[in-house]
C-alpha cells in the first residue's frame, strides 16, 4: 500500500515537473519572439528613413544636378532666380564637427581619467553628477547659454562686430559632447583589468604613466566609441548652433557667420514650398548620408583597433 502511494506521488512530481518545464519553454519563445521582433522594428526604422529621404531628396537633385548641388558654392533658395548649392553647409558641418572632437575628446578624455583613476569619494561623485546632469540639458539651453555667453566674450575677446560665428558653434558643440565621450570613456577605462595596472606598478612605473601607457592604450577601443558618439552628436545637433553661429549661407571662415547643414533645414523648412522644400529633404538626405559614411568609417576603424 506505502509502495503504491509513493508510485502515485511521484507520478504527480513528474506531471507537474513536466508542466512547469513545458512553461518555462514556451515563456523563452516567447521572450525570445519578443526580442526579435523588436530587432526588426529597430532595422525597420532606419529603412524607412533611408527609403522616405531617398524618395523625398531625389527629385530636387535631379533637377538641379548633382554637381550643382553638392558642390555649388550659394545658397539663395528665395531668390528671384534661386540657387541651391549646399557646399558651404557641408564644409561648415565639417569643420564645426572637427573643431568640437578636437577640443571636446581630450578635455572628456582626461576627465573620464580622473574620474576613473584619480579622484574617489565625495569629489568623484560630485564631478560624475555634474556629467550626468550635463547629459540631460536640453540642447536649446545650450544654445541660450551659448548666445548669452559665449557669442559676447567671443566678440570682445577677437573685436569682431558679431561673436556669433564657427569658432562660437565650436565652442558649444564641443561642451555638448563632453558628457557622452566622458562616460563611455570612464566605462572603458575601468573596464581595462587590474592586473594591467599592478604590473605597471610592479615594473617600476608611476600611476601617471601607469594611465596614459598601459590603461588609456588599453581602452582605446572605447574611447573610439565614445568620439564616435561625440561626432554624432556634434554633426546632428541644429537649434544650439542655429543660436550661435549667425546662420547665414556662407563659405565657412572661423569667425564668419555660417550655416550648418542641421540648421538650413530648420531655418527654411516651416516656410517652404515646391523646390525650395525638395531641395531641403535633399540637404537631410546628404546630411543622413554624410552621417552613415563617417560611422561606417569609424566603426571600421574601431573593429580595427579591437583585432
Amino acid at each position: 500500500m506505502q509502495s503504491n502511494v509513493l508510485t502515485v506521488t511521484s507520478a504527480k512530481s513528474a506531471t507537474k515537473g513536466g508542466g512547469l518545464k513545458k512553461t518555462a519553454d514556451l515563456l523563452e519563445r516567447l521572450m525570445n519572439g519578443i526580442f526579435t521582433l523588436c530587432g526588426f522594428i529597430a532595422v525597420a526604422f532606419v529603412l524607412i528613413i533611408t527609403i522616405f529621404l531617398i524618395v523625398s531628396g531625389i527629385p530636387a537633385i535631379k533637377e538641379i544636378g548633382v554637381l550643382e548641388f553638392l558642390f555649388g558654392t550659394v545658397w539663395a533658395s528665395t531668390a528671384s532666380e534661386p540657387s541651391y548649392g549646399i557646399l558651404p553647409f557641408i564644409l561648415t558641418s565639417v569643420y564645426g564637427t572637427l573643431g568640437a572632437i578636437i577640443i571636446g575628446v581630450p578635455v572628456g578624455l582626461l576627465c573620464a581619467v580622473f574620474l576613473a583613476e584619480m579622484s574617489g569619494g565625495k569629489l568623484s561623485a560630485a564631478v560624475r553628477g555634474a556629467v550626468d546632469l550635463m547629459s540631460g540639458i536640453p540642447s536649446v539651453v545650450y544654445g541660450l547659454v551659448g548666445m548669452i555667453i559665449v557669442v559676447p566674450a567671443v566678440r570682445e575677446t577677437f573685436g569682431l562686430p558679431d561673436g556669433a560665428n564657427l569658432f562660437s558653434a565650436v565652442v558649444v558643440l564641443a561642451v555638448m559632447i563632453l558628457p557622452s565621450v566622458i562616460s563611455v570613456s570612464e566605462t572603458a577605462i575601468k573596464a581595462v583589468p587590474k592586473e594591467y595596472r599592478e604590473a605597471s606598478l610592479a615594473l617600476g612605473a608611476t600611476k601617471t604613466e601607469t594611465v596614459f601607457k598601459v590603461t588609456v592604450p588599453a581602452a582605446k577601443s572605447g574611447i573610439l566609441a565614445s568620439a564616435v558618439l561625440g561626432i554624432g552628436r556634434a554633426i546632428g545637433e541644429a537649434m544650439a548652433v542655429m543660436m550661435v553661429s549667425g546662420n547665414v549661407a556662407n563659405m565657412p571662415k572661423l569667425f564668419g557667420s555660417v550655416r550648418f547643414l542641421t540648421t538650413a533645414i530648420a531655418s527654411e523648412m516651416s516656410y517652404s514650398s515646391g523646390l525650395q522644400r525638395q531641395a531641403l529633404f535633399s540637404v537631410a538626405l546628404a546630411l543622413f548620408a554624410f552621417i552613415m559614411i563617417i560611422n561606417v568609417i569609424l566603426n571600421i576603424a574601431v573593429k580595427r583597433k579591437k583585432d
